[in-house]
């Protein structure tokens, strides 16, 4: 098929609740593996460009963690849940399409749907990794429940009915995130190196 990326040798999609630390620890493993070995993919970042795009907003405060983003979460959530219903895989497609290194690091699958787009187009190579810490912690990181963003589908999507291949523990009493993450380095420094 014309335009096809290449295909990955990995692809690690991760999920978690917000404050849970996903960006940090994909930024990890990201540092580990090097920018010539591993992409970090947003889905929301396609999803923000879009949204700002057709509402006039400044996406690089949407990207941002401040304000200016929570008060278009809600009407962004609605925006994009209507453009998945139309195409599935429709942020998917655009997260990816740039990729060209072997292992690819999603950090922010949110949704079934999402899962079901990477194991349809990469059976072989898509694992799945949840991040999860407790609420108490996620508080000390600045979160607060928001009605209609955290008990909304892109928040609670992937809570049950999952059965994730690694859970990512990121809490101060757990084992250290180096020592978890192990595992998963060697697994993509596999893939890594059986791509060359």
């Amino acid at each position: 098929m014309e335009g096809r990326v290449p295909e990955p040798g990995l692809v690690l999609l991760f999920s978690g609740k917000r404050k849970s630390g996903k960006d940090h620890v994909t930024d990890l493993i990201h540092d580990r593996l090097g920018s010539d070995v591993c992409c970090v993919l947003r889905l929301s970042g396609p999803l923000k460009q879009q949204y700002a795009q057709e509402q006039g907003l400044d996406l690089e405060q949407l990207l941002g963690a401040g304000l200016y983003k929570e008060q278009y979460r809600a009407d962004m959530i609605r925006w994009g849940e209507t453009r998945r219903r139309q195409d599935a895989g429709f942020f998917c497609r655009l997260a990816t399409r740039g990729a060209r290194q072997p292992v690819w690091v999603v950090s922010d699958a949110r949704r079934l749907s999402d899962l079901q787009w990477f194991w349809s187009e990469f059976p072989r190579q898509t694992q799945i990794v949840r991040v999860q810490s407790s609420e108490k912690t996620r508080k000390q990181r600045g979160w607060s429940f928001s009605a209609g963003v955290d008990d909304a589908e892109s928040e609670c999507g992937l809570d049950s009915g999952v059965e994730f291949d690694w859970i990512i523990t990121n809490e101060a009493d757990a084992p250290s995130l180096e020592e978890q993450l192990q595992p998963i380095l060697k697994l993509a420094e596999e893939a890594a190196s059986s791509s060359i």
